[in-house]
């Protein structure tokens, strides 16, 4: 994955609007199993905002060359240890949460990948709201390997994936 501070060319330009449809996605996605999934799988397109902060060397005032900090992702932590990862539809959200870290946008898959190289068990979408949603583990897992949830033609839930390149020269997965 790209560093974190490096955000993709792709979002030159976004402002940090909200996507009216991602919201009210999420706004219905606690009335049944199947509006959860839905709205899971919208947010497979969407951009969201990864909040970011500086953390090691806090010392002193004013330019320091001789200072380091790195930027990280932010985690959330229950009494009992478990951890999520937030994140945010719009830029409303993202400050009305935590207006000090920094906003990386970035896709689901990208987010996913992030949660489980830092260790946490869920993906905090609009923790402040004003829809939060939760996704969890075993989803989680799922779009960290850059797959994608539809909703079948038939009814039910399937994964979208790009198999391993098996074409001559590629590798066989």
């Amino acid at each position: 994955m790209r560093g974190l501070a490096q955000p993709s060319a792709a979002y030159a330009g976004d402002r940090g609007e909200p996507d009216p449809e991602v919201r009210a996605l999420l706004a219905v996605a606690g009335r049944s199993r199947d509006e959860y999934l839905r709205a899971v799988a919208g947010l497979c397109t969407a951009r969201f905002l990864l909040p970011i902060v500086a953390v090691g060397d806090d010392g002193g005032d004013g330019p320091d060359p001789e200072r380091h900090a790195e930027m990280r992702a932010v985690l959330l932590t229950t009494g009992d240890g478990t951890t999520g990862l937030p994140v945010f539809t719009g830029l409303d959200a993202f400050t009305a949460w935590k207006p000090d870290a920094r906003p990386v946008p970035c896709r689901l898959d990208e987010v996913a990948a992030t949660a489980v190289e830092a260790g946490a068990v869920a993906v905090l979408v609009d923790v402040a709201g004003p829809s939060p949603l939760v996704i969890e583990d075993g989803l989680v897992a799922e779009l960290a390997d850059a797959r994608r949830l539809v909703e079948l033609d038939g009814g039910g839930w399937g994964w979208l994936f790009s198999p391993p390149d098996s074409s001559p020269g590629g590798s066989a997965g």
